[in-house]
């Protein structure tokens, strides 16, 4: 009776592992024959700007290395919430994928979304990071970070700051909470109208894009003070970061990372990331970032999974003492 029941045991445990083999075995060829179609790859902002620069840059080398076509597909609205709403709907299958930012953790720590931003998305690595540059207009007399904050402190609620709204507004709060100069931040529709009154003095201050910043360094109509990331930018090298310039813990870094909707099989996260190292590791790759003033870091899908609710809780905090409104 003993040796039935253990032969139907035995039975049993042979039949299941040879299920989980066929199920490691169907995912397995499901990675080696991905993609067996086209790609789509969702960029929640309009054509134009960091975040279709790198989605398009990234899908021309995976449509040349993969064989199949990756396709951008521009879903702006909501400050690319419903991009990303589209994306987090998806199929996971490896078919969708989307192109995130710095935007995902503020929107993640500050709106209402239907995903949920720490379990929706399965994430592939990171493209890349973009400091952002510290500068006034000429008719400020300031020549360093640390002379801003001085004068800012000595006249507390007489500078404006003018800012873009979304990851460069809360980028703004923080160093105004940090730095304790109390200005007043003002909103305005895109970087470059923000930086137009700057130049012209009807704003003081501006923290943005390098990239966009940069020719109106070069005609001498902004000054840059210093730059946002933890170590100095390699597009501007002689930039101290705000950190060094006397606003300890300061850090704000622009991202951009690939996710895929959750459930999407590890073998094709996989794949994804050994292309996107390769990519990353590309001379062409690393010229093309310099002259955006990203810099390319690899960071594998664990790495990203713990770095994006860090990111998420460093903004709802700066919401939380700059008193910014949330939904």
């Amino acid at each position: 009776m003993k040796s039935v029941v253990a032969m139907c045991l035995a039975a049993l445990l042979a039949a299941a592992g040879n299920g989980y083999a066929a199920q490691g075995s169907a995912a397995s060829d499901l990675a080696a024959g991905y993609p067996a179609r086209p790609v789509r790859l969702i960029v929640p902002f309009p054509p134009g700007g960091s975040n279709d620069f790198m989605a398009r840059s990234f899908a021309h080398y995976l449509t040349e290395r993969l064989g199949r076509q990756v396709v951008v597909d521009n879903r702006a609205g909501a400050d690319a919430i419903i991009g990303t709403e589209i994306a987090a709907r998806s199929q996971p299958d490896g078919y969708t994928l989307l192109v995130a930012s710095a935007a995902y953790a503020v929107n993640g720590a500050t709106r209402k979304v239907s995903y949920d931003p720490l379990k929706s998305f399965a994430w592939i690595g990171t493209l890349g990071f973009g400091p952002s540059v510290l500068t006034v207009g000429p008719a400020l007399k300031v020549n360093s970070a640390k002379e801003l904050i001085a004068h800012g402190r000595a006249n507390p609620g007489k500078l404006t700051m003018a800012s873009s709204g979304g990851y460069a507004h809360f980028a703004s709060e923080l160093f105004n909470h940090l730095s304790g100069m109390k200005m007043l931040v003002v909103l305005y529709k895109g970087g470059f109208p923000a930086l137009v009154d700057v130049m012209g003095g009807q704003a003081h201050v501006n923290l943005g894009s390098l990239i966009q910043t940069l020719p109106h360094l070069k005609s001498g109509r902004l000054k840059a003070l210093a730059t946002s990331g933890s170590k100095r930018a390699a597009a501007a090298p002689d930039l101290p970061t705000i950190a060094e310039s006397g606003v300890a813990g300061y850090e704000a870094n622009n991202w951009w990372a690939i996710a895929a909707p959750a459930g999407t099989p590890a073998g094709v996260i996989a794949k994804l990331s050994a292309e996107m190292t390769r990519y990353l590791k590309l001379p062409e790759t690393l010229k093309r970032f310099e002259a955006e003033g990203v810099e390319a870091e690899i960071r594998t899908p664990a790495e990203v999974h713990k770095m994006v609710p860090g990111e998420i809780a460093k903004w709802k905090n700066v919401a939380k003492v700059a008193n910014i409104r949330t939904e």
